[in-house]
Formats: structure tokens, C-alpha cells, sequence
């Protein structure tokens, strides 16, 4: 059997609607793993409430959301209700943040290890790919290993207060 051909994104519609359908795919088939990785999230469609039930569906205690970004800044102002879904899922979310200094791009990419992966490859013109082809999927595992090494927790469910 051949890996089908990627299917091609070529506006910020077609990214947004590729990442609903890649996590309501994950929710279905019960992908244990999953990856996000954005510079700032600001043109994800987190505060989605079908994106936010779909993630709720996935979401259990032996499944695994990583999350990576160079700051969390945009999530808040423009996902609260990712935000609020984060808390309550916490102890399935991970949150990981890019700080080093260089000014090298994150990759923007939804990842469903063994199932599908969408990525922008050009974030101002929203030019990217979903792909179920298993090399593909590989390198991009390979890519999201490497940014995750280099990066530290950020981002916590909840502030502890005095």
C-alpha cells in the first residue's frame, strides 16, 4: 500500500480547517500522542468549541498533548477557552516554551504521531501540507523531538498564590 498524497493548504481557512479535522480524527481513532508547536498559536482556532469538544473526546488520562511555542502570551488573549480547557485537562497537557535567544522560527505543525501531521511550511501565506505518509510524519517527529530537547515547562495551569 502507497502513503496517499499530502493534501495542500494555501489559506489561513484550509490550516484552521485541517487542524479540526486532524483532532477530531485523533478523538476518534484515540491517538495516544499529540503534538502542537507554533510560534504564539495566534492564527489557531483554539477557542474553537468544536476543536475544544474534540480535544475533550481525545483527552484521558493515558494520552499525552504537547504543546510547544516561544511564549503563551497570544493564548491567553486570544484562546480563553483553550485556556480554561488546559486546566481542567492539566494532567494530559504538557506546556513547553522556546526561549533560547537565537532567532530561528518554531514550526508551526499539529502532530498525530503514526496518523497525520499538518504544517504550515510558510506562516505569512499560510502555504503548508496535511500528510499521512509515514516518512513524513517521521521527520516531523524527528523536527518536534529536536525543539522539544531544547525547551523548558512553561505555561502551568495554574499560578499558586500567597
Amino acid at each position: 500500500m502507497t502513503n496517499p498524497q499530502p493534501l495542500l493548504i494555501a489559506t489561513r481557512l484550509d490550516f484552521q480547517e485541517a487542524l479540526r479535522a486532524a483532532v477530531m480524527e485523533c478523538a476518534r481513532i484515540g491517538s495516544r500522542e499529540l503534538w502542537m508547536c507554533d510560534e504564539d498559536f495566534a492564527d489557531w482556532p483554539l477557542n474553537d468549541g468544536a476543536l475544544i469538544n474534540a480535544l475533550t473526546q481525545w483527552a484521558m488520562p493515558h494520552r499525552k498533548l504537547t504543546v510547544l511555542a516561544r511564549d503563551y502570551d497570544e493564548v491567553v488573549r486570544r484562546h480563553p477557552r483553550w485556556v480554561e480547557w488546559r486546566r481542567t485537562w492539566s494532567h494530559v497537557v504538557e506546556c513547553r516554551a522556546q526561549e533560547e535567544a537565537e532567532n530561528r522560527e518554531l514550526p508551526t505543525l499539529l502532530l498525530a504521531p503514526s496518523l497525520v501531521c499538518v504544517r504550515l511550511f510558510d506562516r505569512i501565506h499560510f502555504r503548508g501540507s496535511v500528510s499521512r505518509d509515514t516518512a513524513d510524519i517521521l521527520r516531523n517527529r524527528e523536527l518536534i523531538d529536536a525543539v522539544s530537547q531544547r525547551s523548558v515547562e512553561s505555561f502551568p495551569a495554574s499560578t499558586l498564590g500567597l
